[in-house]
């Protein structure tokens, strides 16, 4: 999985996971809102990716 996210994406999830810290240690009921939040939008982002590779007649 790694080497199919490349150098930007492997930062990208290091940033948010250090971001969802600093958040979780100040608040953590925040940080979990946060987090769920987070895969949320992730998954509506995968869902779109998918719709829009099928359009295309690559998936």
């Amino acid at each position: 999985m790694l080497d199919k996210l490349g150098t930007l994406g492997i930062v990208g999830i290091v940033v948010t996971v250090a971001g969802l810290a600093i958040v979780a240690w100040q608040n953590l009921l925040l940080a979990a809102g946060l987090a769920i939040m987070l895969a949320g939008v992730g998954l509506v982002a995968a869902g779109l990716v998918k719709n829009v590779l099928a359009s295309f007649g690559l998936a």
